[in-house]
């Protein structure tokens, strides 16, 4: 008889994207539906970034090195360089998206059975990098009272053990928005050096910080050696689909690791790798406009959810995410419901429930994640949908 992977049995669906049944049949019925579920910005990837690819000048559309192309690697160098971040571009392996990246951490750093501690919520893919890895993910939780601000280290200390190998942390937050901060990032690296631990860095929306600026992790001295930055041009640059990202660190034993997990898969994709190139050349006041239509909206959104009757939701200091608090009894139900049995004056919203983003079982059937990647007019229009859908909904509490 043939049978399925425990591997592929225990694969979790996606809390983000589970739900797009529902809002395709709506959509056939004739709802508009305001997608606040996925973090797909609205906003158009950079004329010179499409028209990088729309102009690629080859013959053969060949293999890169499987490091990645070494102008577009060089090029990296000199965006980090005005982050702060001082790495040389034989520190930098492309990966397709930050996805890979995550994975050839998880797979170069940890043996199958290894544990990673990652606050909770976070981000749900997590979860399956760490099956496809062999690794068990122990959620450590932080709170929406407190805006998710990181755990206190004896939270930490609490959760290690002999098998822990890496804390994983994204900043600014996804699906929290929280942005940590200096002082929260160097109680990280005392954890490091004393457990002698890896420190894994997601910093996707690096760019996008409204309340203080982003402290890196590679901003930590004297811990190169443990710090595995995870990146990606998909938010950066609105360049979701281009699945470009990068696997960075000064440890030359795991780059070594990483990269024969790089030429396993031989490349990074060549023109997408050419438009990431492209970007690198935008000028430095790109993400002004950006960062502030970002945070026109987050404003427009935290406003009107923390004016509904039994909502409440912090204010997030970075990338594009709110996490809300609902007066319902279960999140998974309530946000099908919206797309099943729910419009208003034609329209509904589609929200992502939290209960997903989440390793402890039970929380989060409160919360949902709300991504403001729409403009402000139709962010107005999705709280208008949700303010009506919380009066009527049979499960409020």
């Amino acid at each position: 008889m043939l049978t399925i992977s425990q591997r592929g049995q225990n694969m979790p669906a996606s809390p983000i994207r589970k739900l797009v049944p529902y809002a395709e049949a709506a959509k056939k019925r004739g709802t508009k539906v305001y997608h606040l579920n996925i973090g797909q910005p609205d906003i158009e990837t950079p004329k010179p970034v499409r028209d990088a690819i729309h102009h690629a000048d080859f013959t053969i559309l060949e293999y890169t090195h499987s490091a990645g192309l070494e102008s577009y690697r060089r090029k990296l160098v000199e965006y980090y360089a005005k982050n702060g971040i001082h790495v040389n571009h034989n520190q930098i392996i492309i990966t397709t998206g930050g996805s890979e990246a995550i994975l050839f951490g998880f797979m170069a750093c940890l043996d199958p059975g290894d544990e990673v501690i990652i606050p909770e919520p976070f981000y749900a893919n997590y979860n399956g990098f760490a099956i496809a890895a062999g690794v068990k993910v122990v959620p450590l939780t932080s709170h929406i009272a407190d805006g998710f601000a990181l755990p206190p280290i004896e939270a930490f200390e609490e959760k290690i053990t002999s098998k822990t190998k890496a804390i994983v942390i994204c900043n600014p937050n996804n699906p929290t928005g929280y942005n940590y901060s200096e002082a929260e990032m160097q109680k990280l690296k005392a954890i490091i050096l004393k457990h002698q631990l890896y420190l894994f860095a997601d910093e996707a929306y690096r760019e996008f910080t409204y309340d203080g600026k982003q402290f890196s992790a590679m901003h930590l001295e004297g811990v190169d050696e443990h710090i595995v930055l995870m990146d990606t041009i998909s938010k950066r640059y609105s360049a979701c689909g281009a699945r470009i990202g990068a696997f960075v660190t000064k440890n030359q034993a795991l780059l070594d690791a990483a990269m024969k997990l790089a030429q396993m898969r031989l490349c990074a994709p060549y023109l997408e790798q050419v438009a990431g190139e492209a970007a690198c050349d935008l000028p430095d006041d790109y993400f002004d406009t950006t960062k502030a239509e970002y945070q026109a909206r987050r404003d427009a959104i935290v406003g009107r959810l923390n004016a509904m009757d039994g909502v409440f939701c912090p204010n997030p200091g970075g990338a594009f995410y709110a996490m809300a608090k609902l007066p319902i009894d279960d999140s998974d139900k309530f946000c099908q419901w919206l797309l099943e049995s729910f419009e208003n004056n034609g329209q509904t919203v589609m929200l992502a429930p939290a209960t997903g983003f989440y390793g402890t079982a039970g929380l989060g059937r409160q919360e949902v994640r709300l991504a403001y990647v729409l403009n402000i007019e139709s962010i107005h229009a999705a709280m208008d949908c949700l303010e009506a859908a919380l009066k009527v909904y049979p499960g409020r509490q």
